[in-house]
């Protein structure tokens, strides 16, 4: 398991029946994870003093409960100086379906696309797809990248705009577009543009403007073989993630060394990603990642 252990502004605290205890920035949160099957006592003193908790509903989402004030927004920063990361700043609230807008185990990510960035010996070009509100294309940004990010949410790449600023960067080379992702990557094939990196985050479920159902597992395979001719003649990664509990890493590596390691070379891994606790000293697994990289 590949573990994001360099923030500074997050902490998770403790895990125990069904809850995780975080520290972002300067404020506790509670929050569900259905996978802390474990019931090992409430044993840091911080659970006392969350300002919020997130209560699923039996009938689906959810509400969050304040215990103390709560900011409607705030910042943490992320700083990786092995990575050449420094200064990236996000903005924080408490939305629907329990999130912050922001996943701090991908940190382990940024670091990794960062390092083969900076380590490459020519300019960049890098897709993002299902951006979200950023993460990953502030780090490659910041790296020297010239970035791409597509997402269908238009207050997502708002958000994502919003952190860009907060990090400094907005001089750097990135398009923002308001789109479907699979639908993108099929005009980018008709127009003939390539990227030197392709990374996505898909969702498990989801339903498109016109109602189009997706679903990754049925969905995964084309999409990534439709990015591969996006890719340039002498690409530098691939990376996948995914929470989808039925989609295993190895499932994804299968599908990345099926589809570009043929055309490409390279080398095709795998693995969990997760947060060390500080409590337990142990490490909550998170989701999972699959990378092709040149070798």
């Amino acid at each position: 398991m590949r573990t994001a252990e360099n923030w500074k502004d997050y902490e998770l605290l403790d895990t125990t029946d069904g809850e995780r205890l975080e520290r972002w920035g300067n404020c506790i949160l509670i929050r569900p994870d259905p996978q802390i099957l474990w019931n090992t006592g409430r044993r840091h003193p911080l659970w006392n003093k969350a300002q919020a908790r997130y209560h699923r509903s039996r009938t689906g989402g959810g509400q969050w409960e304040n215990y103390q004030p709560l900011p409607d927004v705030w910042e943490i920063g992320y700083d990786s100086p092995a990575a050449g990361l420094s200064g990236l700043r996000f903005r924080l609230k408490p939305m629907g379906f329990k999130h912050t807008g922001l996943f701090p185990e991908q940190a382990v990510n940024w670091d990794a696309m960062a390092q083969m960035i900076r380590a490459a010996e020519h300019p960049i070009r890098v897709l993002n797809l299902f951006g979200y509100t950023g993460g990953a294309t502030l780090a490659c940004a910041a790296a020297g990248a010239h970035v791409t990010h597509v997402d269908a949410s238009k207050g997502m790449v708002a958000w994502g705009r919003e952190n860009v600023t907060a990090s400094g960067l907005a001089d750097r080379p990135m398009r923002w577009l308001v789109d479907d992702c699979g639908k993108f990557v099929q005009r980018e094939q008709r127009r003939g543009n390539t990227y030197d990196a392709i990374l996505m985050d898909p969702p498990s479920y989801g339903r498109g403007p016109g109602g189009e159902v997706w679903k990754l597992e049925d969905q995964i395979f084309s999409l990534v073989k439709d990015c591969v001719s996006l890719l340039s003649e002498k690409p530098l990664f691939f990376l996948i993630n995914s929470y989808t509990t039925g989609l295993s890493p190895s499932v994804m590596q299968y599908v990345l060394a099926s589809l570009v390691t043929p055309r490409f070379g390279g080398v095709t891994t795998a693995d969990e990603i997760g947060l060390p606790v500080t409590q337990s000293g142990l490490t909550l697994p998170c989701g999972a990642t699959a990378m092709w990289k040149a070798r």
